[in-house]
């Protein structure tokens, strides 16, 4: 989490800030994480998907790319995965109409 925070902070405008939303998971909140100075976490409540856009996400996947399939081998699984992930990254307009919150756009 920290390297990719690292990653995060070098692509934001000198001068400016980022707020990442995060979830529950414990490395997002990790004692040790060092957070860089101009970003800021800001923690979901729990058990509150509708402010998660990534619910959405893993939801698409699973009706989408990872539904009815039975793997012969955990190599399989890892393929199909990254299939699936792949597709976004080719697609940037498919996850962002995913994850978009109509409630939540910044001016």
């Amino acid at each position: 989490m920290g390297l990719h925070l690292d990653e995060v902070s070098k692509t934001i405008a000198p001068g400016s800030h980022a707020l990442l939303v995060t979830d529950g998971a414990g490395w997002h909140g990790a004692k040790g994480l060092l957070v860089p100075d101009n970003i800021t976490l800001l923690k979901l409540p729990p058990y509150a998907p509708e402010l998660n856009p990534m619910e959405n996400v893993w939801a698409y996947l699973r009706s989408n790319k990872l539904a009815i399939t039975v793997f012969d081998t955990y190599e399989q699984i890892l393929d199909k995965c990254a299939d699936a992930w792949n597709f976004f990254e080719n697609d940037p307009q498919r996850i962002t109409s995913i994850t978009t919150r109509e409630w939540a756009t910044v001016n």
